[in-house]
């Protein structure tokens, strides 16, 4: 072990690159190729990604919050199971904003409901209490990297009209039960920015098998319009007049659409995917080594295999200072921390604007509100970065 001197040098980052030459080199065969709008290297991920995950679908977007747009976005313009305002969606208490946000803007009401705080995917019991006749969907979001217990999802919606979506933005590689988080919903996103498993720059992927939604977002993707529709769709009846069709918008779309270059780094990404879950992985048992013990904290506990986006740290009562202090400790030692995502959102000040309800208590979510911060996880060994860990944190505690 080396020194106190020398790991009081150690810098141990939230976020790093996973880029090496490979990503450099495909960047320049688009730069040389003057073609940057989504195109072939797009559609290459897509159909790569489509065969990883084991999805039948795959469409890839500009950001994985881009990704939650268009998958709610495509729900309101199905004929099968569509969502429409008014109608009521679960929501765990503790994610990002724009798990949240495409909600709002579809007009439908949230019901946000505990999350469990050795998990931090949903407290399955308020969640079993909280469905009711109103209740249209359940967005399960797989918190930083940890899949939901989908098995007591899919008993608490069975034999109802409800619809199960996944926001899987920080849990690319995850699994349960043997399947892909991000593919046991009607629909799952994901996120591939810069802080993320593979990142492509900034860009985002929707799955689905459900062929009249992945009709409908090909169409809001790009405009509304019908350009990238197959002739024979689930959405509209297409001319063989290709100049009109080039043109024509039946949808009130976006312009959600990823470059060449992020497709392109993708199909880099993806390749060395299983590696970097691998590594993650193997940091995850170090980091539960040093600290499982402790009394200090609460750790997140794996559901299925985690891809484990970050380590998450809750301060018990057996600590005696705050997270303030330890925040401000870790800065001092170039260890850097955040927030458990965006703590309880409830009490965010963007929910003012919203059609919500809360079930309940939201007591756990306060906790990791007030408690809570993660330190990041790395593709490569974290051995020196984990030690320079439990000394600093020991300065304090």
């Amino acid at each position: 072990m080396s020194s106190t001197v020398t790991k009081r040098h150690v810098r141990y980052p939230l976020a790093n690159t996973t880029w090496d030459q490979a990503e450099l080199l495909t960047m320049s065969e688009v730069i040389a190729a003057e073609t940057y709008t989504m195109g072939k290297r797009v559609e290459e991920f897509e159909s790569l990604f489509a065969t990883y995950i084991g999805s039948r679908y795959c469409l890839m977007v500009n950001s994985g919050s881009s990704a939650n747009l268009l998958m709610i976005a495509a729900l309101r313009y199905v004929k099968n199971h569509s969502l429409q305002p008014g109608d009521e969606i679960i929501v765990p208490s503790v994610s990002w904003a724009t798990t949240y946000f495409p909600l709002y803007q579809y007009q439908l009401k949230l019901v946000f409901v505990d999350i469990d705080i050795r998990t931090l995917n949903y407290d399955l019991n308020a969640l079993a209490s909280a469905v009711t006749d109103r209740t249209r969907a359940i967005l399960a979001v797989n918190l930083l990297g940890n899949p939901n217990d989908f098995k007591q999802l899919y008993s608490i919606i069975d034999g109802r009209n409800i619809i199960l979506l996944e926001d899987n933005c920080e849990s690319l590689g995850a699994k349960y039960d043997s399947k892909y988080a991000g593919t046991f919903g009607r629909a799952g996103t994901f996120s591939f920015f810069f802080s993320h498993h593979i990142s492509t720059m900034e860009g985002g992927m929707v799955v689905t098998d459900d062929e009249e939604l992945y009709h409908v977002m090909l169409a809001l993707r790009a405009h509304g319009w019908t350009r990238q529709l197959p002739a024979s769709n689930l959405v509209c009846n297409k001319s063989k007049d290709s100049f009109y069709e080039s043109f024509r918008f039946i949808l009130p779309g976006y312009n959600l659409r990823p470059l060449e270059l992020s497709g392109a780094i993708g199909t880099q990404q993806l390749r060395k995917l299983p590696g970097i879950i691998s590594e993650r992985r193997k940091n995850s048992e170090i980091f539960h080594k040093h600290f499982d013990d402790n009394p200090a904290f609460l750790l997140q506990q794996e559901i299925g295999e985690s891809s484990w986006f970050g380590f998450s740290m809750i301060l018990t009562d057996a600590t005696r200072i705050n997270r303030d202090q330890v925040v401000k400790h870790l800065a001092k030692r170039n260890i850097e921390c955040r927030p458990i995502v965006a703590g309880n959102f409830t009490r965010s000040e963007s929910v003012k604007y919203m059609d919500y309800e809360i079930h309940g208590t939201l007591n756990n979510a306060d906790i990791i509100h007030n408690n809570g911060f993660f330190v990041g996880n790395h593709h490569y060994s974290l051995n020196a970065e984990l030690d320079y860990l439990v000394e600093t944190l020991g300065e304090i505690i």
